[in-house]
């Protein structure tokens, strides 16, 4: 059975963090006659080509969002910067967004309003007053994304644009050794896709878990930023050797090689979930459960 623990948002004494303002943010934006709203956003991405926001007619999150939040807004223009931009048909339960408005409406508003005007695969979870300093992009220290496996030989009817099938007979335990070669500070070119628009291939990843239960596996990658499809590549790459067709050492000589024809297919983006992105302590942003929802009872991994 899954753990019923869960991740507390706050202490049970404590005020509704949507119903709450930081006092310092507040006086600071009534100086300049803006606020700056932050919000926690999860969708099912399955239809869309990407959050950021696309040519006329081509799908995203970010204008649904924005669409939702200016008729929220009483038709002033909301512009969003996000934490990280999910490419298409990837997924996120802990999304970050911020914008800045003139408009007064209460956290509770916020959240409610948007979520009346947003697609049913696209949630608003919580919304809070920020100082002017805080940048959902900038301002993050980490990010973690799961990426979830249905390991079986019959094709999903159930989730099947939110789980990456894989009928191969795939040993976890041969995954988890191959990606304790990844954990650290490493040149990930091997890793990266060919139009990552990054400036450094250089990147620390904190931990990568491979959780289990029943038949779906989980990769729980957690790292200070992440290379264009870096993730669908660790995939790639533990998938082929958790099913025999390459040994464990092979995680390892892809990282080294540095070259990204090296390490194979890169994996499909419907496993893909971006579940939480850290942020310096001082902003205090509320705390959901890791996601995505059908896994919300697996123990949390910290390392």
């Amino acid at each position: 059975m899954f753990s019923s623990r869960r991740r507390a948002t706050c202490s049970p004494n404590s005020p509704d963090p949507m119903n709450q303002a930081v006092p310092e943010a507040a006086a600071e934006m009534a100086a300049v006659g803006v606020s700056r709203i932050a919000l926690g956003v999860e969708y099912k991405g399955a239809r869309y080509r990407g959050f950021q926001r696309q040519r006329a007619g081509v799908p995203s999150i970010q204008e649904s969002l924005e669409t939702a939040l200016t008729k929220v807004a009483g038709g002033h223009r909301v512009t969003l910067s996000c934490a990280g931009r999910t490419d298409a048909l990837v997924h996120a339960s802990g999304q970050v967004v911020h914008f800045d408005t003139p408009v007064s409406r209460s956290m509770h508003a916020w959240v409610m309003g948007a979520n009346m005007n947003l697609p049913p695969d696209i949630s608003v979870t919580w919304a809070k007053e920020m100082p002017l300093h805080f940048d959902a992009r900038f301002s993050a220290m980490a990010r973690r994304y799961r990426y979830v496996i249905y390991n079986d030989q019959i094709r999903p009817a159930h989730l099947a644009e939110e789980v990456t099938w894989n009928h191969r007979p795939l040993d976890i335990e041969r995954m988890r050794a191959a990606a304790a070669a990844l954990v650290g500070t490493h040149d990930f070119s091997a890793f990266r896709a060919r139009q990552c628009q990054a400036k450094s291939p250089i990147k620390t990843i904190h931990h990568l878990e491979l959780l289990e239960y029943g038949r779906l596996i989980v990769i729980d990658v957690r790292a200070n930023a992440f290379l264009h499809h870096m993730v669908r590549n660790f995939a790639g790459v533990l998938m082929t050797i958790g099913a025999g067709e390459r040994p464990v050492e092979w995680a390892s000589q892809v990282l080294e090689s540095r070259v990204r024809r090296t390490g194979g297919v890169t994996a499909h983006p419907y496993g893909l979930y971006l579940v939480e992105v850290d942020y310096p302590e001082e902003f205090e942003l509320p705390k959901r459960y890791l996601g995505p929802h059908f896994l919300s009872g697996l123990p949390d991994v910290r390392c």
